[in-house]
């Protein structure tokens, strides 16, 4: 039987709701309905939908709710205002608690539902018509445009939330800017604690994860996170970073985006086929994670698969979601046991949430 894979970063709204994919049909299907389209650079490309999923036995998933909030200065693709941020937001979630009434998915917000879903999962020897359970997380927290939003969305069921994405947002900085928490930064964190999310360090700049990690006391994890030794940006984390969370318990999902897997990637140049770029560049993250922390507890798959990429910046041997089965075999070959690899797969996610949850 195929190995059990838990993926802790998928924008499944996000491609519903703004690249106009119907994720209950097969990646195929969606591809097909896309041939001619150029609004976006990754039409005809998709890996991710809910069919590829299940043939890959992707059973659980870190699924986000995403929407960016853009100053007057902010050149970066937005809403202009945090309550639009909101609303978009809201109707991410509609698409999430639809999925849920066809039987399509299952919302997970306790150990309880996590245990009864993996024993769901883990007996089946057909998957095809299975829910794909799903934690809900924030990526980018713009859209809370009050502090009481955040009790709002633990109470529909929001259980991760990352305080920044790309550039200067209105909790934290993050990927390619500067700066640290501030007031409102440091009021979300509290609020977070209080009610038990998980911060997602993800996208977080240095000055804002260091503060993050000295406030916060709650569970931290990295969601979709590469290394900095390997692909000198700071988009990715540096050792020392790796060596805090990994001391905090956390464990770091490894992204497939390839310019984050391999150093000197030029976005519209660089292509699988004219760098090589494969799964192979996965292993070498995740085994770059496991040799800092000295075993198997903290690597994990954050694929990030069809985060606005598809298979013109994706691993050229990935094809769909579903070829994540391949990583198991790249890891035993280079000597991981069974265990450790079961681990990566998605026993260290659980391990983490069950204990978050207790």
């Amino acid at each position: 039987m195929q190995s059990m894979i838990f993926d802790a970063h998928l924008d499944l709204s996000m491609n519903a709701m703004e690249w106009n994919r119907d994720l209950t049909k097969s990646v195929q299907a969606i591809r097909d309905r896309e041939k001619g389209l150029t609004d976006k650079p990754d039409r005809e490309r998709g890996t991710v939908s809910l069919p590829e999923m299940r043939k890959g036995r992707v059973g659980l998933c870190v699924a986000t709710q995403i929407a960016r909030y853009v100053g007057l200065d902010n050149p970066l693709p937005g809403w202009h205002s945090q309550e639009q941020a909101w609303a978009q937001t809201q109707g991410q979630l509609a698409w999430y608690q639809t999925m849920v009434k066809r039987g399509e998915m299952k919302q997970i917000t306790n150990a309880d539902e996590l245990s009864a879903h993996l024993k769901l999962w883990e007996t089946a020897e057909d998957t095809s018509s299975l829910p794909i359970g799903f934690i809900l997380s924030l990526e980018g927290a713009d859209s809370f445009y009050e502090l009481a939003c955040v009790e709002k969305a633990w109470a529909y069921g929001l259980r991760a939330i990352g305080p920044a994405h790309y550039g200067p947002g209105v909790y934290a900085y993050g990927t390619d800017s500067t700066g640290g928490l501030g007031t409102k930064g440091r009021a979300l964190l509290k609020e977070m604690d209080r009610l038990g999310f998980i911060l997602d360090a993800t996208h977080l700049c240095d000055q804002s994860f260091s503060e993050a990690m000295d406030l916060y006391t709650g569970p931290v994890w990295a969601s979709h996170h590469n290394s900095r030794a390997l692909v000198p940006h700071n988009r990715q984390f540096s050792d020392e970073q790796f060596s805090l969370l990994i001391q905090r318990g956390a464990v770091i999902g490894t992204a497939f985006d390839a310019w984050m897997l391999i150093p000197g990637w030029e976005r519209g140049k660089s292509t699988p086929e004219n760098t090589g770029v494969s799964l192979e560049h996965v292993a070498n993250h995740i085994d770059h994670i496991c040799q800092l922390a000295g075993n198997s507890q903290h690597a994990a798959i954050g694929s990030d698969l069809d985060g606005a990429f598809g298979t013109e910046q994706s691993p050229g041997d990935l094809g769909t979601i579903a070829g994540l089965q391949k990583v198991p075999d790249i890891l035993r070959q280079r000597g991981y046991k069974s265990n450790d690899i079961d681990n990566i797969m998605y026993k260290n996610w659980i391990r983490f949430l069950l204990d978050a949850w207790k």
